[in-house]
């Protein structure tokens, strides 16, 4: 597959934009981009190619605060994560991808209306709530790099301290980039002809996008910033399944 230089400014357009939110906001670079990037290239290159960007961002940014990791809540996710991640690789490489963009459709929409509407502050989660936030995160994270909210929700009903909560989740998140590499070069994901130029052509536009958001956060308010870039997904999340269905 090649890109001619239209396409190129477009994609570093949509990774500098996914990246600024990330620096912006801190929530997932790949629930912002990735519904954008489809609309250029395979499902099955977009996924592996936002993973390079997201691991090279943790490694830069290190894991922070981590002696802060609260380990066992840590634990009580990671082993269902890695169960629901090897089943997400596999409906990755096997599932017709027009279902899947229909399923990131829906989840797109779908997080996107609770982080606009939702307030009230969720009541602890048992232990055992673990077993069904791994899994599913697993999934959604392999599938589409989206797992990011399902470690939130259960993690924020566990932690009180936000600084231990912040630690814990920036760890289960590096673990998760860590794993996902070994399954995708595994499934051969890394063995598409474009991919290794374009990442290395677009990388730069990621920590630049990074850059921008993190220098831009102490100025913007990240809560209206939130809700537009809400707005935004939820354009694209109909705009998705319309067009899969």
């Amino acid at each position: 597959m090649t890109f001619d230089l239209l396409t190129l400014a477009q994609l570093a357009l949509i990774i500098v934009f996914g990246y600024t939110v990330l620096g912006l906001t801190g929530f997932g670079s790949s629930v912002t981009a990735m519904p954008l990037l489809v609309l250029f290239m395979p499902l099955r290159m977009a996924v592996p190619l936002m993973l390079i960007f997201d691991f090279v961002s943790n490694v830069l940014l290190g894991v922070k605060n981590r002696r802060h990791i609260d380990k066992r809540e840590a634990l009580r996710l990671i082993p269902f994560m890695a169960v629901g991640m090897a089943v997400g690789v596999l409906a990755l490489v096997r599932a017709p991808e027009r279902t899947l963009l229909v399923v990131l459709g829906l989840f797109i929409l779908g997080y996107s209306a609770w982080s606009l509407f939702a307030r009230r502050k969720l009541p602890p989660f048992a232990p055992a709530w673990a077993v069904p936030f791994g899994v599913v995160g697993g999934i959604f994270t392999a599938l589409f790099g989206t797992g990011g909210p399902f470690y939130t929700i259960f993690l924020t009903s566990r932690l009180d301290d936000k600084l231990a909560l912040r630690a814990t989740l920036s760890g289960v998140l590096f673990f998760s980039a860590i794993s996902r590499l070994v399954l995708f070069t595994g499934a051969g994901l890394y063995n598409q002809p474009a991919l290794p130029l374009l990442a290395i052509v677009l990388l730069p536009f990621a920590l630049g996008g990074l850059y921008v958001g993190n220098r831009l956060h102490q100025w913007l308010p990240a809560e209206r910033i939130k809700q537009a870039v809400w707005v935004v997904l939820i354009t694209g999340g109909v705009s998705l399944v319309l067009r899969n269905l």
